[in-house]
């Protein structure tokens, strides 16, 4: 490293880049690791950004890749006054490093947002803390909605290997080859880089663990609120869902394009509105390349990357994120009637779980555990299986102003604490309290988080010890950490029953289509036993 204080300038493989002293850590912002994707290259893989001459300045984050308007009064993304920046050349990471580290863990975030949404830049993703426990940060971007994943016939003809799809997963790829490169510079290990990533983002570890494009990328995985839901393949229509081809042909009528060169003409801001105003669903899609299966297929085979993993989910997903779960029958017998056609004989075991009692607590529940309590312990039973460290915790806690609007646990509750960034949430979120108790907690969070990025075991300076999943055991992070027994017992058991019969049946998809909106379960078959 050279440079002044203020301005310290590397220099990777890459290029020449000169960033900033903040604290004690060097700050590089808006990086490009790939080419720009516009006119030609838009859906196309991304081609590695060739080395630059002189000294690149790296004091702003770049812009975020083009999305739509936020959906109205939304607690995670909207933000009247202060709008993202957005432009196609988007391919930028950011790195936080301490001073004068060498081979430090690397600690590759994802950021959330349903594959739509979202960009390395929101405040609350800020790597400073965690800097200052010794490891380096990376956040990236990566292309997002009909611009990162859509899939077409034209498309699949102008690649190589036939396929389309799956540009924004490929980003995430180049990205971590950027990493591998280049980050021994700025005082990374590039055989210790932990990917994580949170909701969309724990769908997208999830998405690299399954790739064998990735493989070799990562050593370890962080994955919180992620969800194992079914995928559209290709080109078949399967598990209920068109395939990725068929919906790419759709969109392209629905935006009166005749063909891929006139959708790569229009504007990338009017195409994105367009595309989620026409439902278009961005999704990663099974193409036997990047994506070589469905993902509890890749788990059930042992084929995922064999990494040590913590993985955890939040106690009141659904509350912030009501458009997932349907309003309660008007009573409980009709509640119960429902249940019992959609579920036949597993019934019982859905009323025990979620009683009608409470309906709007059960419905819930039913949500929050089938899309994010089940992929999270299926996580850790998974790696646990093939004999690696696994470490599972729920979120459940709760601060006067998230209770007072009903979002105790609420989705992604846990990211201020995991990056120490308080004053850095959303306009719209419920204001973590600056108080001793609160920073207690995030301190013990980001001491176990920065701990596994560096050695595979999460461990935080006078908290308890976190038992590893093999026997069921979880942390439960209440008003402090509290290592526990049995997650939600008979929670895992049941939806896995669920998933089994649907995927047995092959025209079922499993997501939030669960509870009273349900489709009617097929009988037990032998593949399920």
């Amino acid at each position: 490293m050279s440079g002044s204080a203020r301005n310290p300038i590397v220099n990777p493989p890459a290029g020449q880049v000169e960033g900033r002293t903040e604290g004690k850590s060097r700050v590089f912002k808006g990086i490009p690791y790939a080419l720009p994707p516009v006119g030609s290259a838009r859906w196309r893989p991304p081609v590695p950004m060739p080395r630059w001459e002189g000294v690149r300045n790296a004091a702003e984050f770049g812009p975020a890749c083009f999305q739509p308007k936020p959906r109205p009064g939304s607690i995670y993304f909207d933000r009247p006054d202060d709008p993202l920046p957005m432009n196609e050349d988007c391919l930028t990471l950011n790195i936080w490093a301490p001073a004068d580290v060498h081979n430090a863990p690397v600690f590759f975030w994802i950021h959330g947002g349903s594959l739509i949404w979202g960009a390395s830049r929101e405040p609350y993703y800020d790597g400073t803390r965690l800097a200052e426990r010794g490891i380096v940060v990376v956040t990236i971007n990566y292309r997002l909605g009909a611009l990162g994943w859509l899939a077409h016939p034209e498309l699949s003809a102008e690649s190589p290997l036939g396929i389309s799809g799956n540009y924004g997963l490929l980003d995430q790829i180049e990205a971590l080859r950027w990493v591998k490169k280049n980050i021994g510079t700025f005082g990374g290990d590039p055989s210790n880089v932990t990917i994580a990533g949170e909701s969309a983002g724990a769908l997208s570890v999830m998405y690299l663990m399954a790739s064998p494009e990735a493989r070799g990328l990562f050593a370890k995985a962080v994955a919180e609120s992620a969800y194992m839901i079914s995928t559209p393949e290709l080109t078949q229509h399967k598990y209920g869902s068109p395939s990725a081809e068929e919906s790419g042909l759709k969109l392209a009528a629905e935006l009166h394009a005749p063909n891929i060169a006139a959708l790569r003409e229009m504007d990338p801001g009017k195409l994105v509105e367009a595309a989620a105003a026409a439902g278009f669903g961005p999704w990663g899609a099974i193409d036997g390349q990047v994506l070589p299966c469905q993902l509890v297929d890749v788990f059930d085979k042992g084929e995922q990357a064999p990494v040590p993993i913590l993985a955890g989910f939040n106690s009141g997903e659904i509350r912030s994120l009501r458009f997932l779960a349907p309003p309660p029958p008007a009573n409980s017998a009709e509640y119960e009637s429902i249940i019992r056609d959609r579920y036949d004989d597993l019934a019982d075991e859905f009323l025990r779980l979620y009683p009608s009692t409470d309906m709007q607590e059960s419905i819930l529940a039913t949500a929050r555990d089938a899309l994010y309590g089940w992929t999270a312990e299926r996580l850790a039973r998974k790696q646990a299986a093939l004999g690696l460290p696994s470490y599972l915790y729920v979120f459940d806690h709760g601060y006067p102003a998230a209770d007072a609007a009903g979002l105790q646990g609420f989705h992604a509750s846990e990211l201020p604490y995991v990056f120490g960034t308080f004053d850095r949430t959303p306009p719209l979120w419920p204001k973590v309290p600056e108080t001793p108790k609160e920073r207690e907690l995030s301190n013990a969070m980001i001491g176990y988080w920065t701990s596994f990025a560096r050695t595979g075991h999460p461990q935080a300076v006078n908290e308890p010890d976190w038992p590893t999943y093999e026997t069921g055991s979880y942390m439960a992070f209440k008003d402090a950490p509290r290592p526990s027994e049995r997650i939600l017992p008979g929670m895992y058991e049941f939806n896995e029953a669920v998933v089994c019969r649907r995927r047995a049946s092959g025209d079922l998809a499993w997501n939030w289509n669960v509870g009273i909106i349900s489709p009617k379960l097929p009988s037990q078959t032998k593949q399920c036993d």
